[in-house]
């Protein structure tokens, strides 16, 4: 019989649907049947992707001792973190104060008033490695519960004011400096990891927004050594196992430091990031493997994350059936030398091991091996290459595919329109310029209601119940911007200028000008999250201080370039001390260190050559966070076009910065030249 997560928008939380315990969404009702009933909450977080969970889900949450006890001691709630990013980073931050580390599934009970007093993440179904089993924490719990009431009620309450106490108080009183990103610089530096590329040890992440601050630091000073770093990073990257070398995209992580064995789930947003980051470095270098790398990514999402409904789903499982009937992790991905000579022949099959590193012992588990690109490309056959990756790629294709969590983030669809908009701009591929376009359409229809408030997710074209948080108005109206600046139709910014004014209003500390996570009338939790550092995403903070820089840039408003000046404080504080988990903030401190440059194409007709080149030349441009306007002297679209003429009836683009502008040109190299000068 199925509970009360059959109706639930969420697929992980469907996967629960027919679990044996009485699960409850988060919901009021949910703590008034404990306050009725006398019992503790049991809150279990988790998202589709993550491995762990179904673990846990299988071995617990499944059998039926297990869901019988919970069901008489516990009233249990089940949050996607995807969809509750809210809920999720309140009771994560209680998590990693209470025992230094947190992680999915969390595992956290709760009063019935949402004070949490014991926390876990994964309990095993019998006791092993130190840990207590589940059943001994539900037993310990309920006993606690039961006689000790009062010690539980003083370790809730002195919880929530350890955490109300949590407040951002470094904030500092101006954006960073030359001198503050120079030190920021100097820190990646120090953690660099030059022999393997990345930062720090294993488990690696891909440090997508940290590659983005060291980009616009090399574009705006010259530094020879950020773009070093960002180089060799992105290429360890592509050439290791973290890269899907068959079907391009990359896993979330790699669990060890050379890139080898990815967790092999893809989510939306990392190839959204990724694939920004390789074009970006294909701009400022032409490097071939980025080009390949972002339009690779690029075609990945169009053809694997894209909805019937234009847009983008969150994720494909790490997991997926071996053959056997075993749900594996990697199975989907992972070659032994006979599936390849099962699939290539003897011959072939040898090169193909000796081109992605395939051996006989294996890189991964039970003498498989995660396909690589240990060699340098260019001692194969190109052709023989494509045809052997083209016959593996179709026989992968007959496995049983990675479940897909088919529900639509904003902000990561948001992510995914600035990629794929810039992406299909500079390649001359407006396939994917218009597959951009898709998934903005389907945010302005679905997501936005008449107030221009953003729902965080949908799925199947119908919008969930959550509000958006920070994060989706900023990515979303980030995407904006970049579609504004590709395809020259001033609605986007229009659009972007809605969202951004929903973060001044609804999110803004009008005091201090610190930004909160959730808006002022979100629902009430524990406490307001409020966290300006990145995660796997820019963090909701760095992201709106961007948006809020290219709207002023876009638009001259005084009250945005503020509002993006003080929410950077936070920036000048953290970025000398902790450069690698504020890469965006950095990122957009370097667009307001450059200005950002605004420019302004006007032509006869957007259909018009000389006007094309011009606008072309304007987007390859690598100055940081520079906006583009393109249109006709006339048009009313992009306030940056007003009183713009044409130069002796030809196309010109105009370059500003500041307060001061430069003669317009009719000339590409001239602006060209224009847009790499520091």
């Amino acid at each position: 019989m199925a509970n009360r997560l059959a109706d639930a928008a969420s697929p992980y939380l469907q996967q629960h649907a027919d679990n044996p315990v009485d699960w409850w969404p988060w919901t009021p009702e949910a703590f008034e049947e404990a306050r009725r009933r006398d019992v503790p909450v049991l809150l279990s977080v988790g998202y589709s992707a993550c491995h762990w969970c179904h673990v846990m889900a299988h071995e617990s949450f499944e059998d039926q001792d297990t869901a019988d006890y919970l069901n008489a001691h516990f009233v249990s709630v089940k949050v996607d973190r995807e969809e509750r990013p809210d809920v999720d980073a309140v009771y994560m931050e209680a998590v990693q104060a209470a025992t230094g580390q947190g992680g999915w599934p969390m595992t956290v009970f709760l009063t019935p008033d949402a004070e949490p007093f014991y926390f876990g993440t994964y309990f095993p179904p019998a006791p092993r490695h130190g840990m207590p089993s589940f059943r001994q924490v539900l037993e310990g719990v309920r006993q606690a519960w039961s006689t000790r009431r009062d010690e539980v009620g003083e370790v809730a309450g002195k919880i929530v004011r350890d955490l109300a106490q949590r407040e951002i108080s470094h904030q500092g009183t101006r954006p960073p400096g030359e001198q503050e990103l120079a030190q920021a610089l100097l820190g990646l530096t120090r953690e660099y990891d030059a022999q393997r590329g990345g930062f720090g040890g294993a488990p690696k992440f891909p440090p997508s927004m940290v590659l983005e601050f060291l980009l616009r630091h090399h574009a705006r000073t010259g530094a020879e050594g950020a773009l070093q770093m960002a180089q060799d990073t992105c290429e360890r990257m592509a050439r290791g196992g973290l890269y899907d070398q068959l079907g391009g995209g990359f896993a979330r992580y790699s669990v060890d430091r050379d890139w080898i064995v990815p967790h092999f789930e893809k989510m939306l947003y990392d190839n959204a990031l990724l694939c920004r980051v390789y074009a970006h470095l294909w701009r400022a270098t032409g490097s071939e493997l980025a080009r390949r790398v972002a339009l690779e990514t690029a075609d990945f999402m169009v053809r694997e994350l894209r909805t019937n409904e234009g847009g983008f789903a969150s994720a494909l499982d790490a997991d997926s059936d071996d053959g056997s009937g075993r749900h594996v992790e990697g199975a989907y991905y992972v070659w032994t030398p006979e599936q390849l000579t099962g699939v290539l022949g003897e011959a072939d099959a040898q090169l193909a091991a000796q081109f992605f590193g395939v051996t006989e012992e294996g890189t991964f588990e039970h003498g498989q091996s995660v396909l690589q690109l240990p060699q340098d490309e260019g001692v194969f056959d190109a052709e023989k290459i494509a045809s052997v990756k083209g016959r593996l790629l179709d026989a992968r294709a007959l496995r049983p595919a990675p479940g897909r969590d088919d529900k639509v983030v904003a902000a990561w669809n948001g992510l995914a329109i600035a990629a794929l908009a810039e992406t299909g701009a500079y390649f001359d591929r407006p396939d994917l310029t218009e597959a951009a376009l898709g998934a903005a359409d389907l945010l302005v229809r679905v997501h936005l209601d008449e107030h221009a408030r953003l729902a965080r997710t949908s799925r199947d074209g119908r919008a969930g119940a959550n509000s958006g948080v920070l994060e989706d108005y900023a990515d979303v109206a980030e995407g904006f911007l970049a579609l504004a600046s590709v395809t020259g139709e001033g609605v986007w910014l229009d659009f972007a200028g809605l969202l951004v004014d929903h973060v001044l209003a609804r999110f803004t500390d009008p005091g201090t000008g610190a930004l909160y996570d959730t808006a002022a009338d979100a629902e009430q939790l524990i406490r307001r999250p409020q966290d300006p550092t990145d995660n796997a995403t820019p963090s909701g903070w760095s992201a709106a201080a961007g948006a809020l820089l290219g709207y002023a840039a876009q638009t001259g408003s005084e009250a945005h370039r503020t509002a993006a000046e003080r929410a950077l404080g936070v920036v000048q504080a953290l970025g000398p001390r902790v450069p690698r988990f504020i890469g965006w903030g950095l990122a957009v401190a370097e667009a307001l260190l450059d200005g950002p440059r605004e420019i302004a194409v006007v032509g006869p007709s957007l259909a018009d050559p000389a006007t094309t080149a011009l606008h072309r030349t304007a987007l390859l441009g690598t100055a940081p966070g520079a906006v583009v306007a393109v249109g006709t002297p006339d048009s009313e679209e992009f306030p940056l076009l007003a009183d713009r003429p044409l130069v002796s009836g030809q196309a010109a683009a105009y370059v500003c910065r500041g307060f001061t502008c430069d003669a317009p040109t009719t000339d590409p190299d001239r602006l060209r030249t224009a847009l790499e000068s520091p």
